[in-house]
């Protein structure tokens, strides 16, 4: 079997065109998804709402559940679709939904954290604002998933899973929290991860239209067809490059701490001797060092020191805290956190202060509070029986012998002007209009 054989053997799995559904159908399905009205628009607001929400709790499972039902993918997938295929006018549909869509999330997104009560950056919220080159690829890889699954037959659940993988709602929500809450950085670095999203799902799927040679519609001018090409290159290129630096800063960052603890292991490490903590400072190029235990030899600091060359830390200098001095960082570590444990405390002791304080007052107010509905009614009580003289209003607590059980209720004390009395219809009037004032169910008129 020769190469080209070979080649051609493995190339009968790869092929998509056996699966490929009728491209007119696919065309039609995506152009029907660009647009933004009614319901698609609803479901929108809906779905950002439910992101904001689940960024806010930092609930994982909330904003996974906006992302599957959120429309947004329609217009990116439709702009990645038009460039592949040459159509100027649904791209121009395309971008001006997907601008519009955009402006109603973010506002959407403002208008949620601007009066929610719950206002400190979770850590669901702050991993969406500070994209770097994996979060590109994950985007072309979701975009290419997603294309190649609307395009051929048995879709399965891979629809569901390129929204979930992409991630286009959570970001518009968090650059929504970055303008309600004055965090530039945030809005900006959120959007910045939604806008290699976009792109890179429109690049995969434009990638998708042409691997699966989708008919082309011909420019009438070849500069045209160019100068559209090369807008779309500079637009990848300006997208991808700032990601690309944030990931080398990243990568670099975790080499020079694996470095750090490569030579803390090799070089310092020793029987008896344990390494508490370290900390690199930058700014005046030292590496601390904090060992209790066997103290490290002056010898061994001056080799250690020689030899931090060949881990990459030629500029740094080595300074280790050992013996009274890492003693000294202990009693310290120690009187902060005894300081924190009995600030703790004492905030406690507060709250617990507080409650009861403010149990007491309610009790206080509860018995206080029949003594001023006796003067308010008092006017209208001697306008309704005139025939009372005196009127006492108060809780009562009644105690059984035999049980444990108490029992509240208010007692109205009534005494009439000489030999006058109330009638029994009198009464039971009475009865039902202080219920009505002091509003309860549980009165005992007692008429002297």
């Amino acid at each position: 079997m020769t190469i080209r054989e070979a080649i051609e053997r493995v190339g009968i799995y790869f092929n998509l065109m056996p699966d490929k559904e009728d491209e007119q159908t696919i065309v039609t399905q995506i152009t029907e998804g660009v647009s933004f009205r009614g319901a698609s628009l609803w479901v929108l607001i809906f779905a950002i709402f439910i992101a904001s929400l689940g960024l806010n709790v930092n609930s994982t499972a909330v904003i996974i559940g906006a992302m599957l039902i959120s429309p947004l993918m329609g217009p990116i997938v439709g702009m990645g679709l038009a460039v592949g295929i040459n159509d100027f006018e649904l791209l121009k549909r395309a971008v001006k939904n997907f601008g519009v869509a955009t402006l109603i999330s973010v506002l959407t997104a403002t208008a949620y954290f601007l009066v929610s009560p719950l206002s400190e950056a979770q850590s669901e919220l702050l991993a969406r604002t500070s994209p770097t080159l994996y979060d590109v690829l994950i985007a072309f890889c979701g975009g290419a998933a997603g294309i190649i699954a609307l395009c051929t037959r048995g879709k399965g659940n891979v629809i569901p899973g390129v929204a979930i993988a992409t991630a286009l709602m959570p970001p518009l929500c968090t650059a929504g929290f970055g303008l309600a809450t004055g965090h530039l950085l945030y809005f900006l670095g959120a959007f910045y991860l939604f806008f290699i999203n976009t792109v890179f799902i429109a690049l995969a799927t434009y990638f998708g239209v042409r691997f699966m040679k989708f008919h082309k519609n011909e420019y009438q001018s070849s500069k045209k067809a160019i100068r559209r090409r090369r807008i779309l290159v500079s637009i990848v290129f300006v997208t991808i490059l700032p990601a690309a630096y944030m990931t080398l800063r990243i990568v670099q960052q975790d080499i020079f701490e694996n470095s750090v603890r490569r030579f803390i292991k090799a070089e310092l490490t020793q029987r008896g001797t344990q390494i508490i903590s370290n900390y690199v400072d930058k700014d005046s190029l030292k590496l601390r060092v904090v060992a209790v235990g066997r103290e490290i030899s002056t010898a061994t600091q001056v080799e250690a020191q020689r030899r931090m060359k060949q881990y990459g830390l030629a500029n740094y200098d080595l300074r280790i805290i050992q013996g009274t001095q890492s003693d000294s960082v202990f009693v310290l570590s120690n009187q902060l956190t005894s300081l924190t444990t009995s600030r703790e405390s004492e905030q406690k002791q507060l709250l617990q202060l507080s409650s009861e304080n403010s149990h007491l007052t309610k009790q206080l107010n509860e018995y206080k509070q029949y003594e001023k509905l006796a003067t308010e009614i008092r006017p209208e009580l001697a306008s309704l029986f005139p025939q009372i003289s005196k009127f006492a209003l108060q809780r009562m607590v009644e105690v059984n012998r035999d049980s444990i059980d108490l029992h509240s209720y208010v007692m109205a004390i009534i005494q009439t002007e000489g030999k006058t009395s109330l009638s029994k219809e009198e009464v039971g009037k009475l009865h039902n209009w202080l219920s009505a004032r002091a509003k309860t169910d549980s009165l005992i008129v007692i008429i002297n």
